[in-house]
């Protein structure tokens, strides 16, 4: 849950309960009050699933904690984050050995995604088969049809790398609704769907 439907849900759960304490008060101010919140809430995503701006706002973003095998102390120390807190997180994705972690997240949930390094992770019938080629955190770079500039900035790489690559594949930017990348170039593209 976001903090902002948390918040809402409180408040509703406090507004429904002041006509059954108070008896005088009548029913219907309460069931206004409930559906005037629950209108903005709707409003509210609505604008987050449209604005990137709104959304860090309101829902704040991710965190790369450890960032090619190193910890980002500056990431830790901007979430609040101590050292006893990360390594209770990595438990819980049962990691026990910081120096095996090449990446880890801290999603605006306050879960922690984790990728192990190539040589600490499980060995699968495809590994056995083919050599495959190394692997970095893909990070989105188009979401929705929009350039994630954030992703272009972690990546070291311009917007005009992302239309490159999509020309290749006979794509423009308004027509994917999701682009991966990794440090590696390997990436994976979602069109979006004509929906009519």
């Amino acid at each position: 849950m976001q903090p902002n439907e948390l918040v809402v849900t409180l408040l509703i759960s406090e507004i429904a309960a002041i006509p059954l304490q108070d008896t005088t008060q009548p029913i219907l101010n309460g069931i206004v009050a409930i559906f005037m919140l629950v209108i903005l809430e709707i409003a509210a995503s609505v604008i987050t699933m449209k604005s990137f701006f709104m959304r860090k706002l309101l829902s704040g973003k991710s965190a790369v904690i450890i960032k090619n095998g190193e910890i980002d102390q500056t990431a830790m120390k901007n979430v609040r984050m101590t050292v006893l807190d990360l390594v209770e997180l990595l438990r819980g994705q049962n990691v026990f050995d910081i120096s095996t972690v090449a990446f880890a997240v801290l999603e605006v949930n306050g879960d922690l995604s984790v990728l192990l390094k190539t040589s600490e992770q499980p060995v699968t019938a495809g590994d056995i088969a083919v050599e495959k080629n190394p692997e970095g955190l893909q990070l989105p770079v188009i979401s929705d049809g929009m350039i994630v500039k954030e992703s272009l900035k972690a990546l070291e790489i311009t917007e005009k790398d992302i239309t490159d690559r999509l020309s290749g594949n006979g794509l423009n930017v308004n027509e994917v609704f999701l682009m991966t990348l990794d440090r590696y170039d390997n990436f994976s593209i979602v069109k979006k769907r004509d929906d009519k």
